[in-house]
């Protein structure tokens, strides 16, 4: 090990004793402290260079047959309408705080319910809501061309309320803590968790992955602390940040930004070509300190 990632390590170790890093994430970065190269985060108007962390073993895939989780497909009412989704939930009774997962721009591909596994394995009941349920659902469509064109036809407004049933349907059960519920969402589904975190009171936390900003006149009414993920190669989505951070300075909320060079939009995504394994172990770290620190710390 490097002379520097050894004093990093060494603040890391002081940042648990004064409970700046919550003690999950630093358990996870010091079992895959080793190897690669570094990654430059930009947190706020800060950049700090931090010693990477494959994503092998953080952000593994959780299946849905582990003895410690319990996962499958629900169904359950919004307004009338029947919407599907894919829950996971640990296994013990709980209560457990609540996350929920908003998918990319084609429907609720196998990934995304495998995101929810990871999350029930760390302690969490997750539910990603299936957008395209007024329409069938994911599975009715013959591709994923199809799926993206389907979920363009639906009004952003309504998929945001869809969104918010699901946060609903997460405060009923009687296995979550119904004042700590979290939303985190990919892409298409980072734009959705801004919303929803801007309108939606109910939420305790926000982690949008390459969202797209909300309207800024929106912003002063945040009151959801956000970790905001990017990629450094995503240059649609980054030209936004600087007037979005700029509206979250000015009205003093609570936010971190960070931004991984080399990485690009979705990839956090393994099942995709853009898939970036030391970003995405990274940025899981970080997710799970965010819900650590806002839905599981009283």
């Amino acid at each position: 090990m490097k002379d520097d990632q050894i004093m990093r390590s060494a603040g890391e170790i002081r940042d648990v004793a004064t409970g700046s890093l919550s003690r999950r994430a630093f358990l996870g970065r010091l079992a895959v402290l080793a190897g690669g190269s570094a990654v430059m985060l930009a947190c706020g108007a800060e950049a700090t260079a931090v010693a990477p962390r494959p994503a092998s073993s953080p952000a593994a895939t959780a299946p849905p047959e582990e003895a410690q989780i319990e996962a499958g497909p629900v169904e359950f009412d919004a307004d009338g309408r029947k919407l599907l989704g894919y829950l996971s939930r640990p296994a013990s009774p709980g209560p457990h705080p609540g996350v929920l997962v908003v998918h990319e721009n084609r429907g609720l591909l196998p990934h995304f319910p495998d995101v929810t596994r990871r999350l029930a394995r760390e302690g969490y009941v997750a539910l990603a809501v299936d957008m395209l349920s007024r329409k069938g659902g994911t599975d009715s469509f013959p591709d994923t061309d199809a799926m993206r064109d389907a979920l363009r036809g639906i009004p952003t407004e309504q998929i945001v309320e869809d969104g918010n049933a699901g946060v609903g349907y997460l405060q009923d059960q009687p296995y979550v803590i119904s004042n700590r519920i979290g939303v985190m969402g990919f892409c298409f589904g980072g734009s959705i968790t801004w919303l929803m975190a801007v309108g939606n009171p109910n939420l305790r936390a926000a982690v949008p992955f390459y969202g797209s900003a909300p309207p800024l006149d929106t912003v002063p009414g945040l009151q959801v602390p956000v970790l905001g993920i990017y990629a450094g190669e995503d240059a649609r989505i980054g030209a936004g940040v600087p007037d979005l951070e700029a509206a979250l300075k000015a009205e003093g909320k609570n936010y971190k930004f960070i931004t991984y060079p080399g990485a690009n939009h979705a990839f956090f995504n393994d099942t995709s070509s853009r898939y970036h394994p030391t970003a995405a172990g990274e940025a899981w770290l970080e997710t799970l300190s965010w819900f650590e620190d806002h839905l599981m710390d009283s």
